[in-house]
């Protein structure tokens, strides 16, 4: 949450040209909370703020900042400006900024960085998006086999400035394949003299180049590491992915699942609802929308081939809002614990049958609840209502009871289907479960209470 105590002063300070104010303001408190704070302004106001503190620090605060206003500050800047903020930047961050510059900035500023820091970014951006390769950084401590630990200590003394982390340092053989790693902790507590194969771990934990990001935020996760190492396809050691960009990929993930869910397309972005425009939201929200409305005419049409039903049995129609309801919430529940247990590889689709059976179980109950409330429902509260001679409302209430149950069993079974079928063809669960799910919910459950109905009461 921004501090709207404190933005009001910066405005001030701004619009005053308090240079020592705005520098002290940026150098006292925390780089995230300056980034918060800078997200409310432009781009220009945003640098206005930025170039009155030194660096490292105001390339710390950019690196804080959206993707996208990081983009737009670089668009007003000269390309020195430009090559000092993102020389100074984590490697990983400085080469997802990269990517997302124009093509002609893009050549602008490459050949006016350091070797060391083109052949980073030409290196980081190579990878594929959405592999660990593409969100690691090659910003990472490595140690000899041979060395003792007072001799690894020493370098990671001298070495630690320019790392994101030496806490695990990772043991390299002469060809740069990962051999192990051994933590900061282990050579504090070892003898002086102990070499480094002694000491260090040889059951690694790491992630390929070409593995998807979410995979390894996973490994990160499951096993409580401060970083993951990447490696090739030989082995060799190209990158690790730190805890902090497990956190932004595991969220990045999570928001688009959601907003999959709910049949938003578009990017996926973390904290972006403000920033994001109106016509952007309308054209990420109109697709679905517009197709699962054509398909909702396929209710309409089934409710007008019952029509003569409803116009007989008029109670019938008080009890549709209620079906509707009971299917949408039964086949969310299902499709929603399914999504997230295929996400957590807690099941896969070749547990078709164990789901099935399972979900089956929890709609038998889930059924028998709901048609107890809808007969005791029909019972008490329409008892007074006209039915067609030679009918009874015990009738009635007992066909009503058992197209909800049958509704309730079908809508699981199907929010179970939809995201194993989706994952088995290779869709991503969370897009096909809930645009498809309320739809098709909706279809069966009234074909389903007319059909029983009709059944039941002999038409």
């Amino acid at each position: 949450m921004k501090n709207t105590i404190l933005l009001p002063q910066l405005i001030e300070m701004l619009s005053k040209g308090n240079r020592e104010g705005l520098k002290d303001f940026c150098e006292t408190r925390h780089p995230a909370e300056i980034a918060e704070l800078l997200s409310s302004l432009t781009p220009e106001d945003a640098w206005a703020v930025l170039k009155n503190t030194g660096y490292p620090l105001r390339s710390e605060i950019f690196s804080r900042l959206y993707e996208n206003l990081q983009v737009e500050i670089i668009g007003t800047l000269k390309r020195n400006d430009i090559v000092k903020l993102i020389t100074d930047m984590p490697p990983d961050e400085r080469a997802d900024l990269f990517k997302l510059l124009p093509e002609d900035k893009q050549r602008a500023v490459l050949p006016a960085l350091a070797q060391a820091e083109r052949e980073d970014i030409r290196r980081l951006t190579s990878y594929e998006e959405g592999t660990a390769g593409a969100v690691m950084t090659s910003d990472y401590a490595t140690l000899p086999p041979s060395v003792t630990a007072a001799e690894a200590i020493e370098y990671l003394r001298t070495a630690a400035p320019d790392k994101e982390t030496i806490y695990y340092s990772y043991v390299l053989d002469s060809n740069r394949k990962l051999i192990g790693y051994v933590s900061l902790k282990d050579l504090i507590i070892a003898d002086r003299n102990e070499i480094v194969s002694n000491i260090m771990e040889r059951e690694l934990i790491f992630a390929r180049v070409d593995e998807d990001q979410e995979e390894a935020a996973r490994k990160i996760q499951k096993y409580e590491l401060i970083a993951l190492p990447v490696v090739n396809k030989d082995g060799v050691l190209v990158g690790i992915i730190t805890h902090d960009d497990a956190m932004d990929i595991l969220m990045q993930e999570n928001t688009e699942d959601m907003e999959k869910f709910m049949a938003i397309t578009g990017t996926h972005e973390a904290a972006m609802y403000l920033k994001t425009s109106v016509w952007d939201h309308f054209k990420n929200r109109a697709g679905w929308v517009v197709i699962l409305a054509a398909l909702g005419l396929i209710s309409g049409a089934i409710v007008e081939g019952f029509s003569e039903l409803l116009i007989q049995f008029s109670i019938l129609a008080t009890f549709m809002p209620m079906l509707a309801d009971t299917g949408g919430n039964t086949g969310s529940q299902s499709a929603t614990l399914v999504v997230r247990a295929l996400a957590l590889n807690e099941i896969k689709p070749q547990d078709v049958f164990r789901v099935l059976l399972k979900e089956v179980k929890v709609a038998s109950l889930l059924a028998l609840l709901l048609a107890v409330l809808a007969v005791g429902r029909v019972v008490l509260l329409e008892s007074g209502a006209v039915v067609p001679m030679g009918y009874s409302i015990w009738r009635i209430a007992i066909a009503i009871a058992i197209a909800f149950g049958l509704q309730v069993v079908t809508a699981t079974l199907i929010g179970a289907l939809l995201p194993l079928a989706a994952a088995k063809l290779k869709f991503d669960p969370a897009v096909v479960a809930s645009p498809a799910l309320t739809t098709l919910v909706d279809i069966t459950g009234l074909l389903i209470y007319f059909s029983t109905a009709k059944l039941m009461l002999g038409i």
